[in-house]
């Protein structure tokens, strides 16, 4: 949902909760917390509430009750036991042509923390007879540990999950460029020379980039490609809306410059996608029909919208559930990775890890 639903559905919990009446205060802690870059912005979120809540306010207690059952939200006080129905916006059910995804990094082997996403996926697509699709986001080279490919799929079978397509990031690189240019020739994309940090603090002032509407950004893009342009000299930006309230949401890096060596095509591209911009295109491309994920990418949903929206395509539906805290146990990675060449661990299946490798070990 974007932020404006966002705040609609906190308001009609809180009216729900409260007697009927939405107080708009009292969800502004709910959204800052979950966007805390918006909290210079918080004179601003509020107004949107007060303009909200009086809506809600006006509607009948059943009025906002149902008008909160069309998130999709099942409340503490409903019936239903265990996981919610699939639906889509509609409330149409998905029975047989569920889509899903699981899709880590392949910087170090599965760990507990991945193990929520990769079970919840696994068990709508047996609630639904669909398709769980495993894909490798390996487009940051700077960040791979080679022997994680085979060890992301040997944790996967490990845990019961039934997985049934695999797919690789590093090997549809030149999918992503197609969409690049289609993206340029409608003027949704453009390529920016501009220091990082200026662009940076042209998009938080609601400033356009002086590369936003001008010409020869396919010869740019092309000297992207052939090495004229070193790493952190030039990126394509999707354009997305500039005088979004939200500033993550308003223009992003889709393709930048990295010149480490990639450990499954070498030098063969220079030019890599970012998470956001990979990761639309391989949703749509591969059928998603539901992404279900943690809050913390409700701002990578809304930079991803732009995309389908540039697009032209359906949107799948989305999805995130709230965070769980692990006490006491290290799940970082790099952190991990620094530790075990330290002597500090005996490796990742080390039982004092929370590593799947670690749990098969115990």
């Amino acid at each position: 949902m974007d932020l404006q639903d966002e705040i609609k559905y906190h308001l009609l919990r809180n009216a729900v909760r409260h007697g009927g009446r939405a107080m708009p205060k009292a969800i502004l802690g709910a959204i800052l917390g979950a966007h805390p870059e918006m909290r210079r912005e918080a004179r601003h979120v509020l107004e949107i509430a007060g303009r909200l809540a009086d809506e809600i306010n006006a509607m009948a207690p059943e009025e906002q009750e149902s008008a909160l059952r069309a998130y999709g939200i099942v409340e503490e006080r409903t019936a239903e036991r265990g996981l919610p129905s699939l639906r889509d916006a509609q409330g149409n059910e998905w029975e047989g042509e569920v889509v899903m995804r699981f899709a880590p990094g392949p910087s170090g082997p599965l760990h507990i923390g991945h193990t929520r996403a990769l079970v919840l996926n696994d068990e709508y697509v047996r609630r639904y007879g669909g398709r769980l699709i495993l894909r490798i986001e390996d487009t940051n080279p700077a960040n791979i540990l080679e022997d994680a490919y085979d060890m992301i799929r040997e944790d996967v079978e490990w845990l019961g999950v039934a997985v049934h397509e695999v797919a690789i990031q590093s090997d549809r690189i030149d999918i992503y460029y197609d969409h690049v240019r289609e993206l340029l020739d409608m003027g949704a994309a453009y390529v920016c020379t501009c220091p990082v940090e200026e662009w940076r603090t042209l998009k938080l002032e609601r400033r356009a980039c002086p590369h936003r509407e001008g010409a020869g950004d396919l010869d740019r893009w092309a000297r992207m490609l052939d090495g004229t342009y070193a790493q952190g000299e030039a990126s394509l930006v999707v354009k997305t809306d500039l005088d979004h309230l939200n500033p993550a949401a308003r223009d992003f890096v889709a393709m930048r410059i990295v010149e480490t060596p990639h450990p499954r095509t070498g030098d063969r591209y220079r030019v890599y996608p970012t998470y956001n911009f990979a990761v639309a295109i391989d949703d749509h491309l591969m059928g998603m029909t539901h992404i279900l994920r943690g809050k913390d990418h409700l701002n990578n949903t809304l930079r991803q919208r732009y995309v389908y929206r540039h697009l032209g395509w359906d949107e799948p539906v989305f999805i995130h559930y709230g965070w769980v805290r692990i006490e006491g146990v290290v799940l970082k990675t790099s952190t991990i990775k620094e530790a075990i060449a330290r002597g500090e661990f005996t490796g990742w299946d080390d039982v004092r890890l929370g590593t799947l490798r670690a749990m098969r070990a115990r």
